[in-house]
This record gives structure tokens, C-alpha cells and sequence, in this order.
């Protein structure tokens, strides 16, 4: 029988299908977090030669008006704005440079705010500036000229902080993530939350920048009604590698793979001293997300935590970090990087390599998870206890509770974990167990009592939820309870009742 396979399909042509409008939308649904949005923009100036950057919160009173992202690098005339506002522009990346894709300031951008504006001066231009308003954006593609007085204006609001004779200022409008209603201090707890969480961003993805004497970022808050600057510092960098002493007198090494389709790959291992209370250590996320490979892409760290398929993520591990410089690898043989820049996708034969690659004296990468993972078990042993693996905490538990029970406790491995909620419950009840979804259930009727009038959320009342977690993660890990377990179960359902009942009679009586 004669096969009728084409191993090449054949064509008639070609014909031009030009994007549809709505593609803005999809560029904007990239799922691009706060931070990582403005991490994004702040590589744009670090492209530029930027020395200096700003990211300036502006509020009205209570209410959170604009961001804005100011940098003193080279500039944009208006052929080069024009470029890099149009999405997918091309452009001459040079052989440093951060971005690639020519999507990063759009997507970013509008995935946060319903109007970017860039505004730029080179030393030889005037102030040109450029306007995506996301409800014109997805019906045409229509980009919105700034009015020439406006971009003077604005360059000359930030001349000397930090724009002297060029620079770049974007500015978001209609930002998603601000508090809709500033009133009962949300505006101050949200500045806070986010400011916090925006330097630790940066200060870890940027940290070898910041590490220099010649690049700054700071973060501030302006209220453009007094023109008061209440908050203004500078991002610090979190070097993830800056232990104060190696958790093993064998470590760092360097380790070496070699990958047939591009050549050599280095590998810098470290093991951190166990129980760290630095940021640099406990600021990367949870204990099974913070081990592993942390990629950088010229400098800039483009994935911190995670093993890439080389194996699975183990608690006995948590104190293993591998430095990667991604070598140059244009058609993305071995690695591809995310648009977002938040993480790495490794072929299988980056994997297969590691099983091989050796340091200076021959050692195998493989016995460094070895060595890493006696780091951990003898610091337990020393330690004189031996504490048994239990069910982890899951959603309802802030995050920052959850990691330090993972820290402290080993864990049942492939287990779901316990998850804390409220609901309707009758009012003898202080809590259920409910095995079935592996859940404590903590009765809506004390919430008040047990938030003190505050408003609730997912992650509320930590204390609460983190002392009923220790009292019961036993019973998700037996089959039944005893006799003995009841009682105490009983117990302590009463003595919770009470208390509940008190706090509220309290809250009545205004005391």
C-alpha cells in the first residue's frame, strides 16, 4: 500500500491576518503580579543606562490616584517611542539587555492600569509622550499623542529627582489594584502591604544591580494635594546567596554540565546555614519553593526556588540553592525564560546533564543533594529532639504561619494539607472537624469575638487559627479518635465556647 503522508505540508500562498484589536485584552491577561509589573518596568531603565529610578505612589488625601515610574537613563526621541509603544516593536536589543520579547511595558502595564502614559527626553529632544488607553486600545490599536505642554510639565515635575537632561517617566492610571474607597486608613495599610512586598521584589530580582554604588531605586509616597513626600527610601538588595557563614565548610562549589547542544552550563551550590531567621533566606517564599536553581539572565534573577524537573522539591532540601547564569541561548535550545521574567522552562536534556556534571574534583552534582540534605537531617539530630511528620497547613493560615510550621516541622509527604475556614455552625460549637475536606471549621458566629471587630479575610485571626491547628492536626492524622481524644476534643470545645461568648458579651457591653 502506498503511504499518501506529506512529511512537508504543502502550500498555495500566503494572505496577511492582521491581530484583531482585542488582542490588547489578551496582552493584558498575562497574569503579571504588582511586583513583577513594575520589576518589569524598572529593567526598561536599567536597559536605558538608567542610574536612578523612582517608583512614585501619588495620592489624593485618602485616595490613591496614579504610579509612576521615573528614571534618568538615555531617553526615547519620538521615532523610539513610537517603537516601543507599539506592541511586539522591534527593536535593537543589545547583548545585556533585559528585554526581549518588545511586550514587557504594554502587558505589564495594562495589565494594572486602564491608561499608561510614557513620557521621555533624550539630551538632544524635546519631551515627546505617548498614551495607551486600554477602552480605545482594544477597538483600533489607537495610541494617544501627549499634548507638548503636558510632557514639559511632567519632565519638569521630576527635573532633578532624578531627570536632569533626560530621562523616562511612565505613568499608570485607573490602577486595578488601589483601594476603590481610602477612607478608615485602607489607603495607608494598602501603601504599606504593598510597599513592603514591592521592595523585597526588587530587592531580590534586581540585587546584583542594586549592589552597585552606581544604580539606586526608591520607593515613594507623594501627596500631590500638599505636595508633602512622606515615604521616600531606598530599595536595599537581598542577595539570596548572603549567608553570613556556609551551612557546610564543603560549600559553595562550582559544578559544571555539559549539554551537547550548547556547550558547558556552570553551577554555583550553596547550602544555607539551617535555621535562618535572614530575609535573604526566608523572604524567597515557602519552604519547598525557596530550594532549588535561581536563574540569571544577564544579572537580573529571572527565577528564584525550584528544581525544573530534576527532581522533586523535599523538605530535607530546604537549604539547597544553586546559582545558574543562563548562558546565551537565542533559539531557546535548552531554556526558555517567561514573558513575565518569573521563571525558566529547562529542556530535559538540561536535566539529563546534571546527572553528570562534576566540580574541579571530580564530585557529582547528585552527591550535592546528598550533602545538602545531611546538612538538614544532622541539624535536626543536634538539636536533641526528633519531631514527628505531621499533615501541613493549607488556605486559611497566612502564609507567613504556614511557613514557619513547615519550617520547624517535617511533613507528611503527598499529604493535602488542613485547611482553616469559618462557617454557619450550630452555637455550641466553637469548631467541627470535617474530614472529609481535611478542613477545621471555626464557627462564623465567634468570629467577631475572636477579631475584636475587625474585618475578616481568607488568611485573618493567625493566632487563633495557628493554636487551633496545633491542637488538631492530630486528628487528620489518625484513622479515628480514641476515647481519651474525644474528651479532650470536648474539652476544649467548651472551654473555646465560653471564652467566645465572654469576648462577645464584652464587645456589647463596650468594654
Amino acid at each position: 500500500m502506498t503511504s499518501d503522508w506529506h512529511f512537508e505540508v504543502p502550500t498555495a500562498g500566503s494572505k496577511r491576518l492582521p491581530p484583531d484589536a482585542r488582542y490588547m485584552e489578551a496582552l493584558s491577561s498575562q497574569g503579571y503580579g504588582f511586583e513583577v509589573a513594575v520589576a518589569d518596568l524598572v529593567d526598561n531603565s536599567i536597559d536605558a543606562g538608567a542610574k536612578d529610578v523612582v517608583i512614585h505612589f501619588l495620592r489624593d488625601g485618602d485616595r490613591l490616584v496614579s504610579l509612576l515610574v521615573i528614571d534618568d537613563g538615555k531617553g526615547m526621541s519620538e521615532e523610539d517611542l513610537d517603537i516601543a509603544m507599539t506592541v511586539g516593536g522591534r527593536r535593537d536589543y543589545g547583548p545585556n539587555a533585559l528585554g526581549m520579547f518588545g511586550t514587557g511595558l504594554k502587558s505589564a502595564s495594562l495589565s494594572h492600569a486602564s491608561a499608561v502614559t510614557v513620557v521621555s527626553k533624550t539630551r538632544r529632544t524635546r519631551p515627546v509622550g505617548r498614551r495607551w488607553l486600554m477602552e480605545r486600545a482594544v477597538t483600533g490599536f489607537e495610541c494617544d499623542i501627549v499634548a507638548p505642554d503636558y510632557t514639559e510639565a511632567l519632565i519638569d515635575r521630576y527635573y532633578d529627582r532624578p531627570i536632569v537632561w533626560q530621562g523616562t517617566v511612565i505613568r499608570w492610571d485607573g490602577v486595578k489594584d488601589f483601594p476603590q474607597h481610602g477612607g478608615g486608613g485602607q489607603t495607608d495599610r494598602y501603601l504599606h502591604r504593598t510597599i513592603n512586598k514591592l521592595g523585597l521584589h526588587l530587592g531580590l530580582c534586581l540585587h546584583r544591580f542594586l549592589a552597585r554604588e552606581d544604580f539606586n531605586v526608591t520607593i515613594a509616597v507623594e501627596d500631590v494635594g500638599t505636595g508633602t513626600e512622606y515615604m521616600n527610601f531606598g530599595v536595599q538588595p537581598l542577595d539570596p546567596f548572603a549567608y553570613p557563614v556556609s551551612g557546610s565548610p564543603e560549600y559553595p562549589r562550582r559544578f559544571v554540565a555539559d549539554v551537547p547542544s550548547l556547550g558547558t552550563v556552570e553551577l554555583d551550590a550553596y547550602v544555607w546555614p539551617p535555621k535562618s531567621t535572614l530575609d535573604e533566606y526566608k523572604a524567597v517564599g515557602s519552604v519547598m519553593d525557596r530550594q532549588g536553581f535561581y536563574f540569571y539572565r544577564h544579572n537580573r534573577l529571572v527565577q528564584a526556588g525550584g528544581w525544573n524537573n530534576f527532581r522533586q522539591p523535599d523538605q530535607h532540601l530546604a537549604l539547597a540553592r544553586v546559582a545558574v547564569d543562563l548562558p546565551d541561548d537565542p533559539e531557546g535550545k535548552l531554556f526558555r525564560l517567561t514573558v513575565k521574567k518569573d521563571g525558566v522552562e529547562a529542556s530535559p536534556e538540561f536535566g539529563t546533564s546534571l546527572e553528570t556534571a562534576r566540580d574541579a574534583e571530580g564530585r557529582l552534582f547528585p552527591q550535592y543533594i546528598v550533602d545538602a540534605d545531611s546538612v538538614y537531617r544532622d541539624a535536626r539530630k543536634r538539636s536533641g529532639t526528633t519531631r514527628k511528620a505531621v499533615i501541613g497547613p493549607g488556605k486559611g493560615l497566612d502564609p507567613s504561619v504556614r511557613e514557619t510550621i513547615e519550617d520547624e516541622l517535617p511533613l507528611i509527604p503527598a499529604e493535602e494539607p488542613i485547611r482553616i475556614r469559618w462557617q454557619k455552625l450550630e452555637n455550641s460549637q466553637f469548631f467541627e472537624i470535617d474530614r472529609e475536606t481535611r478542613s477545621i471549621v471555626l464557627n462564623q458566629h465567634y468570629r467577631a469575638a475572636v477579631l475584636g471587630g475587625r474585618r475578616g479575610g481568607l488568611n485573618d485571626a493567625p493566632m487563633v487559627k495557628s493554636l487551633m491547628y496545633l491542637l488538631l492536626h492530630g486528628v487528620f492524622e489518625k484513622e479515628y479518635s480514641g476515647s481519651r481524644e474525644k474528651d479532650n476534643l470536648q474539652l476544649w470545645q467548651s472551654v473555646l465556647v465560653s471564652a467566645a461568648r465572654a469576648e462577645l458579651d464584652r464587645m456589647s457591653e463596650g468594654d
